[in-house]
């Protein structure tokens, strides 16, 4: 958890870990304090989490649960808090404060949530927990957080996986059992595996509950995660739809079925479908945080300029890049933020092919925090080499170029949970092609992009990006329509077509292409 989130709800979060010797065990009264977090009107889909404790704990749990089940982590946090403060004596609002700083899919755990997340766990495991199904889940979550001294992280989520297997095994009827496990295998699938084995095992146990829990919001979300892949996503079209549906009040399900729609190339679904996120995110930020841009509203912007490029509604993506730069506050810098800053202005030069434009981008806002994300800075030096050598500036180009390879050596020693390092090393060989260009170096040029749109082929996209700034491949057809072969550059056009149906630029160029002849 940063620092910003700790600030929000470190009172309430402290008080619930704080221990509670000599105090009187809870009652109905105590645990009805935790509905004053709630929002009357707030839709968040069906959730039945069945727990123990007092009655009017129930319908707490399972909002806090839903809030959970849509990554909306610092509300369910403070849901789960309050319920641990009401009832100090129950292990599975603790239980929740856990799984609330283990983030399976989302983005890395920091040391502040590892370090939350921990306590909360090992408070759990000394608490009441009156079922085994309850004892099993605490136990699953705890399996993440234990040795971690010498433990990885890798290692620490397949101990959390294989317990909630064990989980599911003996509560089979469970749906929530399901439905986390199947979350838990999304956690550990390999980001090479073309077979896509653990996504459609997930996919395959959540469609399995899916007639139980038409309204979960879960089982929607999750079906959208194990089938965001080029092969798979026209199979997440009616999670995707059904999603926002589910959850209207939160950002997070308004945006998700966007990832389905730029897939396939639905822009018009996307674009609204990150209306609606946007609105949504401001409607939470004028409750918890007045004046702050929410990061899912970020992140719905950059979708929303990459879906506005593809259509091209320029117009509306200029706007959209106007209204990022006046940001002055979001109210968590997470990773999804920092990639909408950089990739956002970027992708709004690049794809419109404004080299000037391009040059001259810096990395905004400044009070962001980018050390903590170098590898979304990398974008903005991307960017700023590409538009450099395209205008014969190779003196800032090779300056923009070596500032990559620095930040990839980084990256590398880091060994985070996603390869960006690899990302990095796609946007340095791409930016060297460009360079090898301005100095009529055209086989170089040639190689080095066909080597950088290799590797970015090699590796999926992360959940956070719409889709790659400039994709190395589409580059490779731009170089090789400039040096006159055009039946080669429609080959490379296609197979971009093929993973990205309906990107703009890769449509125009395999037209281009075309009516140029053989070449």
């Amino acid at each position: 958890m940063n620092q910003t989130r700790g600030r929000i709800s470190a009172a309430v979060i402290a008080l619930a870990l704080a221990p509670h010797v000599g105090r009187p065990a809870a009652t109905d009264e105590h645990a009805g304090h935790a509905a004053d977090l709630a929002v009357p009107a707030e839709k968040l889909g069906t959730v039945r989490f069945a727990v123990s404790g007092p009655s009017a704990l129930q319908a707490d749990f399972n909002r806090a649960v839903a809030l959970l089940h849509s990554f909306q982590y610092e509300e369910a946090e403070k849901a789960f808090a309050a319920l641990a403060l009401a009832n100090p004596d129950l292990g599975m609002p603790y239980w929740g404060i856990a799984m609330c700083n283990y983030h399976p899919i989302w983005g890395p755990t920091t040391r502040d949530d590892f370090e939350r997340g921990g306590a909360a766990a090992a408070r759990a495991a000394q608490l009441a927990a009156p079922t085994q199904r309850e004892r099993d889940y605490i136990l699953a979550v705890g399996r993440y957080y234990a040795d971690s001294d010498r433990l990885d992280a890798a290692t620490r989520r397949t101990a959390y996986e294989q317990a909630m297997d064990k989980l599911h095994a003996r509560h089979p009827d469970d749906i929530e059992g399901t439905i986390f496990y199947a979350l838990a295998i999304l956690g550990t699938a390999p980001p090479t595996d073309r077979t896509y084995a653990h996504q459609r095992r997930a996919a395959d146990l959540l469609n399995g509950v899916l007639p139980l829990a038409p309204d979960h919001p879960g089982v929607a979300h999750y079906l959208i995660h194990s089938l965001d892949y080029p092969p798979l996503a026209r199979l997440a079209l009616p999670a995707a739809r059904a999603y926002a549906r589910i959850a209207p009040s939160s950002p997070h399900a308004q945006h998700m079925p966007s990832h389905i729609f730029t897939r396939l190339g639905l822009w018009e679904e996307s674009i609204q479908s990150n209306l609606a996120s946007r609105e949504a995110a401001r409607e939470l930020m004028a409750r918890t945080h007045p004046g702050a841009t929410h990061f899912d509203g970020l992140h719905a912007m950059d979708y929303l300029v990459y879906a506005y490029l593809q259509i091209g509604d320029e117009a509306a993506a200029g706007q959209l890049i106007a209204q990022m730069a006046a940001v002055s506050q979001v109210d968590l810098p997470t990773f999804s933020a920092a990639y909408a800053f950089a990739a956002a202005p970027a992708r709004y030069a690049l794809e419109r092919h404004q080299w000037t434009e391009a040059a001259a981008l810096t990395v905004r806002p400044e009070w962001f925090p980018w050390q903590n994300f170098t590898w979304a800075e990398a974008v903005v030096h991307f960017a700023r080499g590409l538009g450099a050598a395209r205008l014969g500036d190779l003196a800032t180009a090779r300056q923009e170029q070596e500032r990559l390879a620095q930040i990839r050596a980084g990256l590398v020693t880091a060994k985070g949970e996603y390869n960006w390092a690899d990302q990095v090393e796609v946007q340095r060989r791409a930016l060297g092609a460009w360079i090898a260009r301005a100095n009529c170096q055209d086989a170089e040029a040639v190689a080095e992009l066909r080597a950088a749109a290799d590797l970015e082929d090699s590796t999926e996209k992360h959940p956070v990006t719409p889709g790659a700034v400039l994709p190395a491949r589409e580059q490779l057809g731009d170089l090789l329509l400039e040096i006159g072969q055009p039946a080669r550059a429609a080959a490379e056009y296609e197979l971009v077509l093929q993973s990205s149906p309906g990107r703009r630029n890769s449509l125009r160029g395999l037209e281009t292409a075309r009516h140029a002849g053989p070449g």
